[in-house]
């Protein structure tokens, strides 16, 4: 049997949650939405929801403690 590189691909399907936040927090992320379009040169009206995944996603990315923690299989214990 010939060995690929890739094994399964992994289900990559996003998956819909709904989140309540503060006012001022959304607030803020709609100003980031506008300050990061105009950045970009970009005059479409920004989808604040679109940059909560990417935030998130970057904060679990640089957060050490979490890094170590899920290393450590501390995740497994609620899943």
């Amino acid at each position: 049997m010939m060995k690929l590189r890739l094994s399964a691909i992994p289900d990559d399907r996003p998956v819909k949650i709904t989140v309540e936040l503060p006012a001022a927090v959304f607030r803020d992320l709609q100003a980031y939405a506008v300050i990061l379009a105009r950045t970009a040169g970009e005059d479409v009206k920004p989808d604040p929801a679109k940059l909560v995944a990417p935030m998130l996603q970057r904060f679990m990315a640089t957060d050490k403690g979490f890094a170590k923690a899920k290393r450590d299989g501390l995740h497994k214990s609620i899943m």
